[in-house]
């Protein structure tokens, strides 16, 4: 007789528990900008492009909308990634009128020299810096150990 008693006690804690708020309705906290981080980043990209006779980039709002989206979305994941970049850039476009769009992403540096100096080792990502674009905008967050997580978005 004291199982059923022990399973009522236990359904009735688990109900009391449990919030009838859907996760939908439930306003996730996004981390804080790393704002100097990301303008000490946005200066050294267009120092690197102006000492190779490219022109430097002008801040985009709406790509750093995007950017910050994509940033609190690898810190959710826990991972580095390209995931709906398609969609990023689509909207950037219809926006914007872009005709290209690009992104360099990157985690775990501690500074924006750090990360650039690592993008730049990769063919990649220097395609992306000193290629010919017009906008930028970067995003830099720091997830719940501190680590560091990088957007940046370039257009044309």
């Amino acid at each position: 007789m004291r199982l059923p008693i022990a399973i009522s006690v236990l359904f009735v804690l688990l109900a009391g528990s449990c919030s009838p708020e859907s996760i939908e309705n439930t306003d996730i906290p996004s981390p804080e900008n790393a704002v100097l981080v990301e303008q000490a980043l946005l200066d050294i990209v267009n120092d690197h492009r102006t000492s190779l006779g490219y022109s430097s980039l002008l801040f985009s709002t709406v790509a750093y909308e995007y950017a910050n989206t994509h940033t609190d979305y690898m810190i959710a994941k826990g991972s580095l990634s390209h995931d709906n970049f398609s969609a990023r850039a689509s909207s950037i476009s219809s926006q914007v009128n872009a005709e290209y769009v690009a992104e360099n992403v990157a985690k775990d540096y501690p500074d924006a020299a750090t990360a650039l100096e690592n993008w730049l080792q990769s063919p990649n990502h220097r395609k992306t810096i000193e290629g010919e674009f017009t906008h930028t905008a970067v995003s830099v967050k720091q997830d719940a150990s501190g680590k560091l997580y990088f957007t940046q978005l370039f257009y044309r």
